[in-house]
């Protein structure tokens, strides 16, 4: 059991881990493994407060209902899973500006707070304009091998690789 306190688990273990826990969504649900879905029925539940009973009239709350379902509760679990894990393992720090950006960027927080949250931002829009995010289309559309999900899971590769290098400035 020692392995529960290493800083970096078996890439393989844990995607093991991810597969079995796939095979048991589709067999106890008949669903796949997706985030993104939560967070749309989370935004709804924060517009419901201002509109009221009025959401239901909305089509994209028609769709995705504001309620707490096993979606939101697989995010809340990837949450106090990873908070969990970072302190047993002796790795939990809280940092506002990590050293990587703070070697590129400098030490101010404000920068890197904008530009997570813009980030996150354009990566809600995205997932929810692709029809799912990195978990429903990387894990659970290419487990069903979809190829629209291998695709966007090879863009998301891509993507990042790009978005790393022009960020850090590793090209040039």
């Amino acid at each position: 059991m020692d392995w529960i306190f290493e800083v970096r688990w078996s890439p393989y273990a844990a995607g093991i881990g991810i597969g079995v826990l796939s095979w048991f969504t589709f067999l106890l649900s008949n669903k796949p493994i997706g985030c993104s879905t939560a967070f749309a029925r989370t935004s709804g539940m924060f517009v419901r407060i201002f509109k009221g009973k009025k959401i239901g009239e909305m089509p994209y709350y028609k769709q995705f209902t504001p309620s707490i379902d096993w979606e939101w509760m697989l995010v809340l679990g990837v949450i106090l899973g990873g908070f969990i894990s970072a302190r047993i393992s002796g790795d939990f720090t809280i940092q506002a500006v990590p050293a990587m950006w703070a070697a590129t960027f400098g030490t101010a927080p404000l920068p890197r707070i904008l530009t997570a949250l813009a980030g996150g931002i354009f990566l809600g829009f995205g997932a929810r304009w692709a029809g799912g995010c990195t978990s429903g289309h990387g894990i659970s559309g290419t487990l069903q091998l979809a190829v629209s999900s291998w695709i966007a899971a090879i863009c998301f590769f891509v993507g990042g690789i790009a978005s790393a290098f022009i960020i850090f400035k590793v090209i040039g």
